[in-house]
């Protein structure tokens, strides 16, 4: 992979992480590559942004909380078993680099790695967070998405890095 000027990508945004999904490392001791789907790219306060969502019972909760960077990886197409361990399996108790075959690739920017199969990967530094509000939620349907109250928190990321194939 090469760097690549995040406004220079070319994306079907509102099917990149519905439809392919990628991977989100977070933490530095023992980073932790979690499946995610949902998320948005776009630009905040005049930067390139990556929000990602994540439920506080998932182990990659904490390793955000606790070093705010990240790595976003989209895996190609052939790599789809991959995504689905790391996506039902827990990093508290598993290695899930070593089940799902992956190799980890130092960033640049972040000390959170990279996941060196990746086809387009984004190195991110977190500028803010917020837990969804179930009073501000105006679709009761979303709310009924949540039998355990387990709202998530979005991650709002900075793109400092980008890297695609």
């Amino acid at each position: 992979m090469h760097p690549i000027d995040p406004k220079a990508l070319a994306l079907r945004p509102f099917s990149v992480l519905d439809d392919g999904w990628a991977l989100l490392v977070g933490g530095v001791d023992k980073p932790n590559p979690m499946t995610v789907s949902w998320g948005g790219l776009g630009t905040v306060w005049n930067r390139p942004v990556v929000t990602v969502y994540v439920r506080p019972t998932r182990h990659t909760y904490g390793l955000l909380n606790a070093h705010p960077e990240f790595t976003l990886n989209f895996l190609p197409e052939g790599r789809r078993a991959a995504l689905d361990l790391c996506g039902s399996l827990s990093g508290r108790d598993t290695d899930k680099w070593s089940a799902a075959k992956l190799t980890r690739l130092a960033s640049e920017k972040v000390q959170v790695p990279r996941v060196g199969e990746a086809r387009l990967a984004f190195e991110c530094r977190i500028l803010a967070d917020f837990d969804f509000d179930p009073s501000r939620l105006l679709d009761p349907a979303v709310e009924a998405l949540y039998p355990q109250r387990d709202f998530h928190r979005a991650y709002l990321g900075e793109v400092l890095a980008a890297y695609s194939d």
